[in-house]
């Protein structure tokens, strides 16, 4: 008899609060291809469970979450359609339909007929920023760091949640150059709620839970549909399908093929350095780079 796999996210509840946390410590919390669903099932759980008010999204160990597992995906060309040597064209409609799956999966959060906060401590960057930003409030210790690094190369943010929290003109700040910012920062621009000194990060999480917690559930839900639907008349869930289909493309453009080759010779996480260096990412591709190069010398 097999086993059932353990969840990737842990639940409990204590004083009208749910507790989600993301629960791979030893991968600083990257996202598996079995989190996504494990969080949009805790969060239904939390839902339907009538001791819950509000739902508190923490992460296990160092990080709040690292983003995407991908030093398989990277290295191997596995789970990204037609990478690797012998794998089918790429099928966009295929890679949109997983991808989109994840993405509504994290916008459970923003779904959720209960309010969701978000506690930030060490990273929440790549699709780990996807899943922090689709909470209604973020509250971040000041040094933790919140970013999109993908957005250089191999990737598009599918929850969208950058330009709806931010504006246009610090949204393209961040994604048209893959950088992070503290959250300091995060805060005074508006992208979170605000940022407090890491060892007080879990008191005023908990001060913001108890005081919704106390409202009834019905006038909490019924807060949120009326804001929610603002964001909804500005065309969300439109530019949600076009990241989504944006984020496939990034991965199986001419440089999102030259990444993945790159981390396929070297690594992964010599890949993400050069990447996230600054250092020039080759148009249509090209040569990867060689030992020298990795060693200093420019491209």
């Amino acid at each position: 008899m097999n086993e059932e796999r353990p969840s990737t996210v842990l639940y409990e509840v204590a004083d009208r609060k749910a507790y989600l946390t993301l629960n791979r410590p030893d991968r600083l919390n990257a996202i598996d291809f079995h989190m996504p669903g494990d969080l949009a099932a805790a969060v239904k759980r939390a839902n339907t469970d009538p001791r819950v008010h509000v739902i508190v999204l923490r992460g296990a160990g160092r990080a709040f979450c690292s983003g995407y597992d991908l030093k398989i995906s990277a290295e191997d060309g596995q789970g990204t359609q037609g990478s690797g040597d012998g794998d089918p064209v790429w099928d966009p409609i295929k890679d949109y339909a997983v991808m989109k799956e994840f993405t509504d999966d994290y916008f459970s959060l923003w779904r959720s007929l209960k309010p969701t906060i978000a506690q930030v401590h060490g990273f929440a960057v790549a699709g780990g920023s996807d899943i922090a930003l689709s909470c209604d409030l973020v509250v971040m210790a000041e040094d933790a760091r919140i970013g999109y690094m993908p957005a250089r190369v191999w990737g598009c943010p599918t929850t969208a949640m950058w330009v709806y929290r931010l504006g246009a003109e610090r949204a393209k700040r961040m994604l048209l150059t893959g950088d992070t910012i503290d959250g300091r920062t995060a805060a005074e621009w508006g992208l979170v709620l605000e940022a407090v000194p890491a060892d007080g990060l879990q008191a005023r999480v908990e001060e913001l839970a108890d005081r919704m917690a106390g409202v009834p559930v019905n006038q909490l839900a019924m807060q949120k549909l009326m804001i929610n639907q603002a964001y909804d008349n500005m065309g969300l869930h439109g530019t949600q399908i076009l990241a989504t289909l944006f984020d496939g493309i990034t991965r199986h453009s001419p440089e999102g093929r030259w990444f993945q080759e790159f981390a396929a010779a070297h690594g992964f996480h010599e890949a993400v350095k050069w990447r996230d260096s600054g250092r020039w990412i080759p148009e249509g591709g090209g040569p990867v780079p060689t030992e020298e190069e990795l060693r200093g010398e420019a491209p």
